[in-house]
């Protein structure tokens, strides 16, 4: 568990939780590595972790009916991955694939509900995260939207 809480005091995405907190993060959370072409979850499935990614890359992939999978975006070292876990309907919004060798630590949602239950003030804090971490991906999807169609208002909301 000491490599686990010292990979995590070195994530920004961490930083400003209590040291208890940060335990509890890393007496629930495990090292994985992933083969490139590795899934890691599927669209639709149930989503039972997050993942923060150490090294390698991961692509975000969805399929539309009757369509292979689209990659709609890249994640890398440094770089969390997956909220779904975090709200019902508690399944994966799209999939993830790694793309080369890739080596993430694996947080479990059902220890985490657990914790964030009897601690709110941790709930709210990972809360805090997870919604930064929501809107910057969709920043980044209405940016890619506005590439692939013009300039104008992608009707995104905010």
């Amino acid at each position: 568990m000491n490599e686990l809480l010292e990979i995590l005091k070195d994530q920004p995405f961490f930083e400003g939780l209590r040291e208890a907190d940060m335990r509890l993060l890393a007496a629930g959370a495990s090292l994985r590595t992933f083969r490139a072409d590795e899934t890691l979850f599927r669209e639709h499935e149930e989503a039972a972790a997050f993942y923060l990614i150490r090294s390698g890359r991961v692509a975000l992939e969805s399929r539309l009916p009757g369509r292979r999978a689209e990659v709609f975006m890249t994640l890398g070292q440094g770089e969390v991955l997956g909220w779904s876990w975090l709200m019902p309907p508690y399944r994966w919004h799209y999939s993830a694939r790694a793309l080369e060798e890739t080596h993430a630590v694996h947080f479990d949602a059902p220890a985490l509900h657990a914790c964030m239950d009897r601690d709110p003030v941790l709930g709210y804090a990972l809360y805090q995260r997870f919604a930064a971490l929501i809107v910057q991906r969709l920043q980044a999807a209405r940016l890619q939207a506005m590439d692939i169609y013009g300039g104008g208002d992608v009707g995104l909301g905010g």
